[in-house]
């Protein structure tokens, strides 16, 4: 079986209409700014998006997710806008839910998580990010066999369907089962294979490069190796770790590695698939966390890498926070307020320079306290043994 993630072409040009749904109390804001993220991953993942709406409900229909009332009115929009693809605001849609919505609707539902990992499967590209995109596709999958019924033999290609493909969908429980043991198998083997790699590195000082993704995380590591990584101005631009040696000063020297990056509700599965990668944030040494200032949501991405970070178990580290991308700013007050609401933060942008050299130098302190700690470490090792003996 093939483990390619990208053998099914995508759907050229599919046009889409992405729903928010407002239950009662909750914030408005939030519901939009979650809404026009949705519309940057529908993007994203090639799709035309041609209305979004806002949808206010008291609770979520167990049956249609919306009221009939709205259903009658999208069935307008579908018609007119030749809609192919309705895309919920919602992590999880019930299997029923999606058939329901499709046998009246008559075009393709999903949410946000199947877009995520649509995005995903088009991002892998090294051998090991494939296997991870893919088992987590089947992990997703596999409990919604029986509810998803006729929907999965349908898929075929577009937003969404992207991975283990048709064939794959239709087999039985067993073979998915089967496929996951494979898979999980071929992790195991390279995560073995990093478990080598990170033993090579003892002794040198490791940070792991984290934020929220389209933050400029491969940007600033390309200006401190001074090398080519790949960068492009799209969410999830690379989904493989990289490890880059940076030299920071005259005889001071570290590795940087460069990690996935976060996104608000990512889907469970994709954060289980990832866990060998996800590792290196686990065993570096300090965090530096990029930061995209010109974001409208700044506060909200923050705080979903800390969760992030938190539920990996690395709270704790010594973290730098990077502002990246000052440079798209035309507002100097917008730079004194982060400095003011995140004291010892970093202001800069990895493509004009601005604030690299003190980042430099923040890493630099780092190293010399952790040589300060290893020799103090050593002096009372030694006193010990001169005692006993």
């Amino acid at each position: 079986m093939d483990a390619s993630v990208n053998r099914i072409p995508s759907s050229k040009d599919e046009r889409a209409l992405i729903l928010g749904i407002r239950l009662h109390g909750s914030d408005a804001e939030d519901i939009e700014n979650s809404l026009d993220e949705l519309e940057l991953l529908v993007r994203t993942a090639g799709a035309i998006v041609v209305t979004k709406q806002i949808v206010k409900r008291d609770r979520i229909d167990p049956a249609y997710i919306i009221g009939k009332g709205f259903l009658a009115e999208l069935d307008g929009i579908i018609a007119e806008h030749r809609i192919r693809l309705v895309v919920f605001d919602l992590n999880n849609i019930r299997p029923a839910q999606v058939r329901n919505l499709e046998d009246r609707l008559k075009c393709r539902v999903i949410g946000r998580n199947e877009i995520i990992m649509d995005i995903f499967a088009r991002r892998a590209r090294s051998a090991e990010s494939k296997i991870q995109v893919e088992l987590a596709q089947l992990k997703y999958i596999l409990p919604r066999l029986k509810g998803l019924g006729g929907v999965l033999s349908r898929l075929g290609g577009g937003i969404g369907t992207r991975g283990p493909g048709e064939k794959m969908l239709e087999t039985d429980r067993r073979h998915i089962l089967r496929r996951i043991s494979t898979l999980n198998a071929k992790l195991k083997k390279i995560s073995r294979h990093r478990d080598t790699l990170r033993k090579s590195r003892r002794g040198e000082l490791i940070g792991a490069v984290v934020g929220y993704t389209n933050a400029g995380k491969s940007t600033v590591i390309n200006f401190l190796a001074r090398d080519d990584l790949f960068v492009e101005d799209r969410l999830f631009a690379t989904l493989d770790s990289y490890t880059r040696a940076v030299y920071l000063a005259e005889g001071k020297k570290c590795l940087l590695i460069d990690t996935v990056g976060f996104i608000r509700n990512l889907p469970a599965d994709l954060i289980e698939s990832f866990k060998s990668t996800l590792e290196e944030i686990h065993n570096a040494d300090f965090l530096v966390h990029v930061v995209d200032m010109s974001s409208h949501d700044i506060g909200s991405n923050i705080r979903t890498v800390n969760q992030e970070i938190a539920g990996l178990g690395c709270a704790g580290k010594d973290v730098i926070l990077f502002f990246n991308k000052a440079d798209l700013l035309a507002d100097e007050a917008l730079c004194n307020s982060v400095l003011n609401n995140y004291p010892g933060a970093i202001v800069g942008s990895a493509v004009s320079g601005l604030g690299m050299e003190e980042l430099k130098g923040r890493i630099i302190e780092l190293l010399d306290a952790g040589e300060s700690r290893r020799h103090r470490g050593a002096s009372a090792s030694a006193a010990a043994r001169a005692e006993g003996a």
